[in-house]
């Protein structure tokens, strides 16, 4: 099964004071999707929040996809508000929903069950197998190379190992790196398997964030695993399907 190269800047580095026009400006650069961090204070010690339905009123559907990573405590509380609002794909933490003992398979029915893409997401220290048994109804698992909670931060090389065993073990799965990707250390994540690449000052910060995110995008596809180029057929299918 071929595989999209998606490049989702992320929003946590845009200019809040011009977040409508920020959008439009990824838009316009060539993103496919828009990562959105929400934050709780609680799994995280940051707080953020974006309003997802000026988002998506920014970001009609068809024209972008809105990607949220939910870094809270209780993720099912946020199923259906984020859903309502027009969420098209929600990730949420299996150390979260772990903790409160809880199953991350009925969450994601319920994420399936609104009709959005349901991700999960393993901070640095959690290994590949904590997915193992629900890997099979999950839509993509996102790895990430940072400490969750705050944007800036340095990108990890140790974790490529992971991004390696969940693509050896789920090569039609989608697999999404975030944290501290630049057009310095795509090439790593890409070779890895990754094909989905979150990236935030890395393009929004960029001279210029369309070669940058090109660039990212060449990566995936010249990684040597099963990835359609980017055509724009193909661009459109995958703007416009949230469950594709």
């Amino acid at each position: 099964m071929a595989l999209d190269a998606l490049i989702a800047p992320s929003l946590l580095a845009c200019d809040f004071g011009a977040i409508r026009c920020e959008c439009g400006r990824m838009m316009e650069a060539g993103s496919d999707w828009l990562h959105v961090d929400v934050m709780d204070g609680h799994f995280v010690p940051n707080l953020s929040y974006f309003d997802v339905g000026m988002l998506r009123d920014a970001v009609p559907r068809g024209s972008g996809v809105l990607d949220l990573h939910m870094m809270v405590s209780d993720p099912g509380r946020w199923v259906d508000r984020m859903a309502s609002a027009g969420a098209d794909s929600f990730t949420f933490h299996v150390e979260a929903v772990t903790a409160g003992g809880n199953d991350p398979g009925q969450l994601v029915d319920a994420i399936h069950g609104r009709g959005m893409r349901a991700a999960c997401a393993l901070k640095p220290g959690t290994p590949a197998d904590a997915v193992a048994g629900f890997a099979h109804k999950l839509d993509m698992v996102l790895v990430m190379t940072v400490e969750p909670g705050f944007g800036g931060q340095s990108f990890m090389p140790d974790m490529m190992p992971k991004v390696r065993t969940l693509r050896e073990r789920y090569p039609g799965l989608d697999i999404q790196v975030d944290g501290g990707i630049t057009v310095d250390t795509v090439g790593a994540v890409a070779d890895s398997g990754a094909n989905c690449i979150v990236s935030g000052t890395g393009i929004f910060k960029a001279k210029d964030p369309a070669q940058a995110i090109a660039t990212m995008r060449q990566a995936v596809e010249s990684s040597g695993f099963d990835v359609r180029k980017g055509t724009p057929e193909n661009q459109a299918a995958r703007r416009g399907s949230k469950l594709a």
